[in-house]
């Protein structure tokens, strides 16, 4: 942080020795966590689960002790824990609880029932609710894979199963692509590139990437259609970005996995990756290639390789 960048009380001694003690404001704290601000705000008001030091203009900045809290907030969080009884599990030593899902169930319920009503603003009333307090890795596992794996088998055979899902992904992918614009306007250098190798549009497991990805401080490009083979090569030498992902849902045609799919990985001038439950079903056949069955795992391993994160732009 540069002189230019603080002003008033925040350029006097106490403010900079708490940026040498290792003290961050909250927009390094929401960097570095993947947690945004909104979420961390919540948690100290609603819940008191972190309490930062403020500066006498009300100004947020966050310990290392608070950090290591944060991180142990997430260890919770990911075992299906609810966001309210964390801070006892932390301040009392309580037993390590069974993991629950019947918080995550509920809400998933209430989800459903909005999409059977074809309810945009329910949907969205119960979606940013939930994303004030959690963050999209945690939202993601607990409540949007499983909701897609329940709504898979709802749609099974059911009169209005087309409708519903036509609703759902539209608004599932205007949800997060608003997100992922926004992210792309504050964030510079190489933008990840994600395209859907299967047939029909809005893929909900590509932009549930696209979306964790964002939220890892990386620009991202995505490509809503397969591209022929070639005219990929070509968009990867335009947009140049710093990895490329596929993802698809479903399975694929036999010469795409065996033919057009080994070239590309051996052309493709980026770190590669296939994403989706299609790398389970051609797992064999992609055996040579990274992989990973869902956004999840899609992730994990592109943060694993060093490919999110701000980087610097290119002169």
């Amino acid at each position: 942080m540069t002189d230019a960048n603080i002003t008033g009380e925040e350029a006097g001694h106490d403010y900079r020795q708490a940026l040498d003690e290792g003290f961050l404001p909250i927009r390094e704290v929401a960097r570095n966590t993947g947690i945004n601000a909104v979420t961390l705000r919540a948690w100290e008001r609603r819940y008191g689960l972190i309490v930062p030091y403020r500066t006498p203009k009300g100004h947020r900045l966050y310990s290392p002790a608070n950090l290591e809290r944060i991180g142990a907030i997430l260890a919770w969080l990911s075992r299906g824990v609810a966001v309210g009884q964390v801070k006892a599990l932390l301040d009392h030593g309580q037993p390590t609880p069974a993991p629950n899902d019947d918080n995550w169930s509920c809400l998933r319920a209430e989800l459903l029932t909005c999409i059977a009503m074809l309810s945009e603003r329910r949907l969205d009333d119960r979606f940013n609710s939930a994303l004030a307090l959690y963050p999209a890795s945690t939202l993601v596992e607990q409540m949007l894979w499983p909701l897609l794996g329940e709504l898979d088998q709802r749609w099974q055979g059911q009169f209005g199963a087309r409708l519903e899902q036509v609703f759902f992904f539209s608004w599932l992918r205007s949800k997060l692509a608003t997100r992922v614009y926004h992210c792309n306007r504050q964030i510079g250098g190489a933008p990840l590139l994600l395209v859907n190798l299967g047939e029909a549009p809005m893929a909900p497991g590509l932009w549930l990437s696209a979306w964790l990805a964002s939220t890892s401080d990386c620009p991202v490009e995505v490509f809503d259609w397969p591209l022929p083979p070639n005219e990929l090569l070509t968009a990867l030498e335009q947009i140049a970005p710093r990895a490329l992902v596929l993802y698809a849902d479903q399975a694929l045609d036999n010469t795409l996995v065996r033919r057009h799919l080994p070239r590309l990985a051996e052309q493709c001038p980026v770190p590669l990756l296939i994403a989706g439950p299609a790398t389970h079903i051609h797992r064999d056949a992609l055996a040579a290639m990274h992989s990973a069955t869902d956004p999840l795992a899609a992730h994990a391993w592109l943060l694993s390789q060093g490919l999110l994160g701000v980087q610097e732009l290119m002169p």
